[in-house]
């Protein structure tokens, strides 16, 4: 049985965290909406961090490569919170029964979706947003 992740007004990390730990219990996850989930902090900071990673790809250095789709940003996320997701063992595998998707598959529109509720404050924005 797979989770459905409804990434509208959620916030990453906790998403994140939350899609790492179903996936390292062997479950499969779905996340839908990933343009709408939304990073807390200063919009003009975290333009400001999106902007210096995405400079150091194109000054001789080959890396690292950071994707601007909102879902591939998302997915960057989770791998970070699982272990040894870039080599072989349980992270890689757990890494690999996570979808990440921007908007709702025609598949997952009928289904039932775990939303999360957060009072997030005014200092947000969303991936959308920020990394366009």
């Amino acid at each position: 049985m797979s989770k459905i992740i409804d990434g509208r007004n959620a916030v990453l990390g906790r998403l994140a965290s939350y899609a790492a730990k179903e996936a390292l219990k062997g479950g499969e996850v779905a996340i839908v909406n990933c343009d709408k989930v939304i990073v807390t902090g200063r919009k003009n900071m975290i333009k400001e961090q999106f902007k210096e990673m995405r400079r150091r790809v194109g000054s001789g250095q080959l890396g690292p490569k950071v994707s601007r789709l909102p879902h591939m940003l998302v997915k960057r996320a989770i791998r970070g919170m699982l272990p040894n997701a870039r080599q072989s063992g349980r992270g890689r595998d757990a890494l690999a029964r996570i979808k990440c998707h921007d908007g709702v598959p025609k598949e997952f529109e009928e289904k039932k979706k775990i939303t999360f509720e957060e009072n997030r404050g005014t200092n947000f924005i969303t991936m959308e947003e920020a990394y366009k």
